[in-house]
């Protein structure tokens, strides 16, 4: 509901001047055009309920002759009886109706529309008014006061009861207490504060026939807990909402105004910084932000330039940053744009306190929006993150290798080789994976160097990874080490790796090796050896996974001088690369 504004509410008694009759006449005659517009509208809108687009086509003659109304003669003052509508005395529909009693029970008493009414306020005042609460609807009242109609107004009475005096008589008296009173509302002086200062005295000399209310007992209903938990949650909205953008807003007209007290400015700004960090309203911070160096480019060099330095350099002091993580340790956030973008406007100072401040956070999604704010600082500065790659927290080194990654410093690849002096084994073979996604000189040495690692895994991955930078030179690289005397002695899983690699450079010359290898008569001395080479070189060829290895594959599986063992894992490696290639097996090749 809108704040009631200054106007004349208009008067049931009865007027004598015969020019004002006819006006009053003409007002009344064209609210009561406003009536009849509004109950075709709803007829329609009963007719086709179901088709709430067209709401709006229904009631466009009724806000058309609204419009007109208030255009002509001000606001539409309507006072509400049980069962009609009333203004100047006179009714509004030509026959009693139901419509005005929901309003009535509720304690509605007048509805005022106000010059500028839209039609999408007209539709939700009319559904408010067709709503059922007698079928689980809110009361009308929620419902308005929910909806927040700004060019609507409505004045409430809550019951009375009085001992020895009936209701009827109450109610006459307490409306002629509510009457004074919004008189009091209005004025045409500047004295905003006239209703505030209204006593006891003032409203006796002003009600003749009203008596001494003492012992007035106010009847009404409690508030459920339920009614209390949603007026604060709604209070808290619109303190969200309105409240501070309105008072940021204020601030910034009187900054344009001209104030030359730079102290105060920053006081006053970082006072709306702390206030809005304990909302989380980031999004009102970074209109600030924007507002002022909006202000320092028309002026630059002044005193507004200086306060949007200070003030990003307060967004950025540890308390305030650790305000930040302890939010997103919390939960996760309803708007992580306005938190990039907060973070984003910090300058190379908060570097530290966000470094801490993501040690402190545990769920991933805030980390990863966290170390996405942070890779801009590593491309200038990478050495707090470089120093990092050396903590005993496999997280932690994770997270300095992503934001190195993303920053594309052109020298991270140097910084990645500390990674692989860290003890723990995971860590390694996730920045292995990262250095291999870069597709350099450097970044292939790395690779290179882990196929003498201490670790198999390392070794092993290693030698998958070769074949992704060049497959001429992984080629002679897995060569020249497949040759080495030490390669029998490694375990079958990390040769098994080594021919998978080699395979996956599908070269003539390793297809060729692989055949040969298959070719090979054991003896009785060498049949176990030449049993696992060959199964090797089916993982080879496997690995290969294309047409020639496919070929060579069916050709294992026709020779029916292989043993079984190699048999068995041609077939499914033949049925493997079918699939991968051509997309088609049949039941009977899967089993």
């Amino acid at each position: 509901m809108a704040q009631v504004q200054p106007g004349n509410s208009p008067s049931a008694e009865p007027v004598t001047d015969p020019a004002l009759q006819e006006k009053v006449e003409e007002k009344v005659e064209s609210a009561r055009q406003v009536a009849a517009q509004l109950l075709k509208g709803i007829k329609q809108i009963g007719m086709y309920r179901h088709n709430e687009a067209k709401f709006p086509e229904f009631l466009a003659r009724t806000h058309e002759a609204l419009t007109a109304h208030t255009e002509k003669h001000g606001a539409l003052h309507i006072k509400v009886e049980q069962q009609n509508f009333m203004t100047y005395g006179e009714p509004l529909f030509a026959e009693d109706t139901p419509l005005p009693y929901k309003f009535f029970r509720d304690g509605i008493r007048q509805l005022i529309l106000r010059p500028g009414l839209s039609l999408e306020e007209l539709v939700t005042f009319t559904l408010i008014a067709l709503s059922e609460p007698e079928r689980g609807a809110e009361d009308v009242l929620a419902q308005l006061w929910r909806s927040g109609l700004e060019h609507l107004e409505y004045v409430v009475v809550e019951g009375f009861r009085m001992d020895e005096v009936n209701e009827e008589e109450v109610e006459v008296e307490v409306d002629r207490v509510v009457g004074y009173l919004y008189s009091r509302l209005k004025t045409g002086s500047d004295d905003y504060l006239r209703f505030a200062r209204v006593n006891a005295e003032d409203l006796d000399s002003k009600l003749d026939g009203v008596e001494q209310m003492r012992g007035l007992v106010v009847a009404g209903n409690y508030a459920s807990d339920d009614l209390k938990a949603r007026l604060q949650r709604e209070i808290s909205e619109e303190e969200g909402a309105r409240l501070f953008p309105k008072l940021v807003s204020a601030i910034f007209l009187v900054i344009e105004g001209g104030v030359e007290d730079r102290e105060l400015l920053e006081e006053i700004f970082v006072q709306l910084l702390d206030a809005m960090l304990i909302q989380d309203d980031y999004g009102t911070i970074n209109q600030m932000l924007l507002k002022m160096r909006a202000l320092a480019q028309r002026a630059p060099g002044g005193e507004i330039e200086r306060l949007v330095g200070y003030f990003t350099q307060k967004m950025g002091d540890e308390q305030r940053v650790m305000r930040l993580a302890e939010m997103l340790k919390a939960t996760r956030p309803r708007n992580p744009v306005d938190i990039n973008r907060y973070m984003q406007a910090l300058d190379s100072s908060a570097v530290f306190a966000l470094l801490n401040a993501l040690e402190t956070i545990d769920i991933p999604e805030n980390r990863l929006l966290m170390c996405d704010a942070l890779a801009r600082f590593a491309q200038d500065n990478p050495h707090p993150f470089v120093q990092r790659l050396e903590s005993e927290r496999p997280q932690t080194v994770r997270d300095m290798v992503y934001i190195l990654e993303k920053s594309d410093h052109p020298e991270r690849v140097k910084m990645f080789g500390l990674v692989m002096l860290n003890k723990n084994l995971a860590v390694k073979l996730e920045v292995m994976n990262i250095i291999a996604r870069g597709r350099t000189a450097e970044a292939r040495k790395l690779i290179l160097d882990a196929l003498n690692d201490s670790a198999a895994q390392v070794r092993m991955l290693a030698a998958r990874l070769l074949p992704e930078f060049d497959r001429d030179r992984a080629y002679t690289d897995l060569m020249r080490l497949m040759r080495e005397a030490s390669f029998d002695k490694k375990s079958l899983e990390e040769r098994t790796a080594c021919y998978a690699a080699l395979g996956s450079t599908a070269l003539p010359g390793a297809i060729s090796l692989m055949l040969q290898t298959l070719s090979v008569k054991p003896t009785l001395l060498n049949k176990k050896k030449v049993l696992e080479d060959k199964l090797l070189a089916v993982a080879g060829l496997a690995a290969a996974c294309s047409i020639p290895g496919y070929k060579a594959l069916q050709g294992v599986v026709e020779d029916k001088s292989q043993p079984i063992e190699v048999l068995t894992a041609a077939r499914k490696a033949m049925y493997q690369t079918k699939k991968t290639l051509f997309g088609e097996t049949t039941v009977a090749e899967e089993a």
